[in-house]
């Protein structure tokens, strides 16, 4: 049953069913033994790199599986650092700051209620994938009892780092003596801890910030609404709110406060991706002829408005574990993913809920524009949303659309099959499998409406059984 809870970026399942405190403990044997030997083969033998940074969120399970996570890594001879309720965010800041072998956040992020899991990073807040040694962790993991305690057991700390973590996220914080009025969607997660903290109640810590506070009450992981901004149905509230305040914006977040969606003064929901192409000047203007990394099924316009400020468009496979991968590999200045993660270079390559707010509320306010003024000349071509078919020959169908589409423009296989014809027709899409399901997953977008409805009618006989949602 160990191994059901592993998936591809993290650990993650119902409580106590597919996830107890037996099965943490062992995780957290095999979590030490493998972030001690990563820091080992890289050379790391500071002292520090024995340290393994540990957080929590608000749900009911989180206190008693993190204590046995705790137990497993001190078995496993390394030393604990608890730095106790907090976003996940604060871990990657936590790693870095304190110069760590890895972090642990007990988490489930936007899932329901009854899930939980572990999310984990290696030196310097390197995500840790099935690729990149969750594969050993599960090893490890299941050879825990085997092997028993460690020669000399590791320490366990408790440590307080919400000060020097304020300073860092409000240092991507200017409002230029402007002012801004902003709704905030907790979703009853640990942004409404976060927020309070590093921008003050009601934004009292920053002068010209009025923060109106939706659904922060820590419901102890239940949730007024489901804790995933990406549906369009848990946005309402906020969306009716920001009209009701006159507010300048809306931001929703998800449970662990890494990934966050916003809408405009007039409740209109905002593209990730358009948000991403936002943004990207504000880093460009600070890191000319920089590179932008951003999810391969963003819009066209996220490249052009990179390369319009001067900036090196790099696309990337989904998924936080690739974008963080390319930001560093490239030196890239800033990233965004359709998800709601953004990626900060000067936030250790890591994404961030807070820095995304801190520095999305700084472009707001010095550009003195209504955000749809701001995001309408971006979202000029039209998108039809994730669309998922249900297909058991997945690899079949991707190389019979590589086949049939080789002749009517540019074909890659960077994640999925990604065909593009939108310099001879006007549209381009993407087709990718699921990491959890036996799903194709179809992206298209196109210059015009009638083109966009041509292109899904013509490519979903092509993919399997349609699911809707």
């Amino acid at each position: 049953m160990l191994g059901r809870a592993f998936k591809a970026y993290d650990i993650r399942g119902i409580y106590p069913d597919l996830l107890d405190e037996k099965m943490a403990w062992q995780i957290g044997a095999g979590v030490g033994r493998f972030l001690i030997e990563d820091a080992t083969a890289a050379g790391e033998t500071t002292p520090m790199m024995r340290n393994i940074v540990v957080g929590e969120d608000m749900r009911k399970s989180s206190p008693s599986l993190k204590q046995r996570l705790i137990d497993g890594i001190t078995i496993s001879g390394a030393h604990v650092i608890d730095i106790g309720l907090c976003d996940t965010p604060m871990i990657y800041f936590a790693v870095n700051y304190l110069d760590c072998a890895g972090g642990v956040m007990t988490t489930a992020s936007h899932n329901p209620p009854q899930y939980n899991g572990f999310k984990v990073s290696k030196r310097n807040a390197k995500p840790v994938g099935e690729v990149s040694g969750l594969a050993d962790v599960r090893k490890y993991a299941a050879m825990a009892e085997k092997n028993g305690k460690a020669a000399t057991p590791g320490r366990m700390e408790k440590r307080d780092l919400w000060e020097p973590y304020i300073e860092h996220v409000r240092s991507f914080l200017g409002l230029g003596g402007k002012s801004v009025k902003v709704v905030i969607d907790a979703s009853n997660g640990m942004a409404g801890t976060m927020i309070p903290k590093v921008f003050g109640r009601g934004g009292a810590d920053v002068d010209g910030l009025e923060i109106i506070e939706l659904n922060f009450h820590n419901k102890k992981g239940e949730f007024v609404h489901e804790p995933n901004p990406l549906v369009a149905a848990n946005l309402e509230q906020l969306r009716a709110r920001v009209v009701e305040e006159n507010a300048d914006l809306g931001i929703c977040f998800d449970g662990d406060a890494d990934r966050c969606v916003i809408v405009d003064e007039q409740g209109g929901i905002v593209g990730c991706d358009h948000l991403t192409a936002l943004l990207c000047k504000h880093f460009l203007s600070e890191n000319p002829g920089g590179a932008v990394v951003y999810d391969l099924r963003s819009s066209k316009a996220v490249e052009e408005e990179i390369a319009k400020n001067g900036g090196v468009p790099i696309r990337s496979r989904v998924g936080h574990v690739f974008m963080k991968q390319v930001l560093a590999a490239e030196g890239a200045c800033f990233g965004g993913e359709l998800s709601g993660h953004f990626y900060f270079a000067d936030n250790f390559n890591a994404d961030s809920g807070a820095i995304a707010m801190a520095t999305i509320l700084s472009v707001v306010a010095n550009t003195n524009r209504k955000v749809s003024t701001l995001i309408k000349p971006i979202a000029r071509y039209v998108q039809s949303g994730e669309i998922n078919f249900e297909n058991e020959e997945q690899d079949e169908a991707l190389e019979l659309l590589h086949e049939e589409y080789a002749d009517r423009g540019e074909i890659d296989d960077l994640d999925g099959v990604t065909i593009d014809c939108f310099k001879k027709e006007g549209w381009w899409c993407n087709i990718r499998k699921s990491n959890t399901e036996p799903l194709l997953r179809l992206n298209v977008e196109a210059k015009n409406e009638k083109k966009l409805a041509k292109i899904v009618e013509e490519i979903s006989p092509k993919l399997g059984i349609r699911v809707e949602h």
